[in-house]
């Protein structure tokens, strides 16, 4: 009788309660599946609205959504690239579904900077727990973010290297950002490891505030090698640590998340109770078109438990028939809503977003 009285409580308690005790009684770093498919069932969205920003003109391409919220709105930070580089740039809206460009945070800048033609900026620190505030966080009283930066023309070209920008202002009103003098990660560094020896790429920066890597900050990030055969050129994600967010030490040898071939990258972080789920988006390792997006899930940060069931966000509608992938997903009022970049047949970029209930279908399209 004591034994379905307990199965009973089970059964009826939220799937977030289930994911915390059974992860607290699991002595093993790696997660079950049977956590992994209530993580799954929570975060999934089957119902495409479809395209919420798109360029202001076919020249250019729209990439990376961040959402944090301030007072009763809403605020997107998105980057840009119109055939010389990446800019940051910020919308806003009321519901999370219309959204309305403002203004840039980070944009191109004199000849002599070491990111004057990108600067493809993130939300560092921002409240990560699942259906939480969504805030940004300050430290030190600055909002931050780390930033993708470097100096050549082009899509992604030349050395990339990650950046810390910073502004005592408001991150909801646009104005540009100052940014440290140095990158603070380069593939050319002394301690680069076997894996990221070539170019980094995307970063993603939260608090660590149990300590769990013995530093308060940890930056994921994703970066590609030239090291090894027969996956050399494939991108893996990994991790560095920091005590002020200046200066960074990388953590461990070897990437968090590697599937040795194609993309792995673009993470970022949210909490749902006591475990860790890191978002991600694949490309050209699995046998789906195009790029796709899936999670993994910890209970310390360093060691990821790969979901292996089916992708969360992949190709299927004409705006994003080619890739449906960079995710950016929160819960609010009971709906999750799954931001990602969607890539058309003909190449053009927007951000879209997917429901986990069914929202009706977006009037934002790309121009045929």
């Amino acid at each position: 009788m004591q034994k379905l009285i307990v199965f009973i409580i089970i059964l009826v308690f939220p799937a977030i309660v289930f994911v915390s005790e059974t992860v607290a009684q699991e002595a093993s770093p790696m997660i079950s599946q049977s956590v992994m498919e209530v993580v799954y069932n929570e975060v999934k969205t089957p119902f495409k609205y479809g395209l919420v920003l798109v360029p202001d003109d076919e020249t250019k391409m729209v990439d990376s959504p961040s959402v944090f919220r301030k007072g009763e709105k809403w605020y997107m930070t998105y980057i840009v690239f119109d055939g010389t580089g990446y800019e940051t740039w910020l919308a806003e809206s009321d519901n999370l579904l219309n959204w309305k460009t403002t203004g840039k945070l980070l944009s191109f800048s004199k000849e002599s900077d070491w990111d004057r033609t990108q600067k493809a900026g993130y939300i560092a620190l921002q409240d990560v727990a699942w259906g939480g505030s969504y805030e940004w966080q300050t430290f030190q009283n600055k909002h931050c973010m780390s930033y993708l930066g470097g100096d050549s023309k082009g899509y992604e070209a030349g050395l990339l290297s990650v950046g810390i920008a910073y502004t005592e202002s408001d991150p909801a009103v646009p104005h540009e950002w100052q940014r440290l003098e140095k990158p603070v990660l380069k593939s050319t560094d002394n301690d680069v490891r076997w894996w990221e020896n070539k170019t980094i790429y995307k970063s993603t920066v939260i608090e660590d505030e149990e300590k769990l890597t013995g530093h308060r900050f940890v930056m994921y990030y994703n970066a590609k090698g030239d090291s090894l055969q027969p996956d050399k050129g494939a991108e893996r994600i990994g991790m560095a640590v920091s005590d002020d967010l200046i200066n960074w030490k990388r953590f461990g040898n070897d990437p968090v998340l590697n599937h040795h071939r194609g993309i792995t990258g673009d993470a970022f972080i949210r909490k749902i109770d006591s475990l860790w789920v890191m978002f991600y988006f694949g490309a050209f390792w699995q046998n789906t078109q195009g790029a796709f997006n899936r999670f993994a899930c910890s209970t310390d940060l360093v060691n990821w438990t790969d979901w292996k069931g089916e992708n969360l966000v992949q190709p299927s509608e004409d705006f994003d028939s080619q890739y449906a992938h960079k995710p950016y997903v929160i819960k609010w009022n009971g709906v999750v809503y799954h931001f990602y970049c969607a890539v058309d047949k003909k190449n053009q970029r927007g951000i879209a977003v997917a429901t986990s209930v069914d929202l009706g279908k977006s009037k934002i399209r790309f121009k045929q």
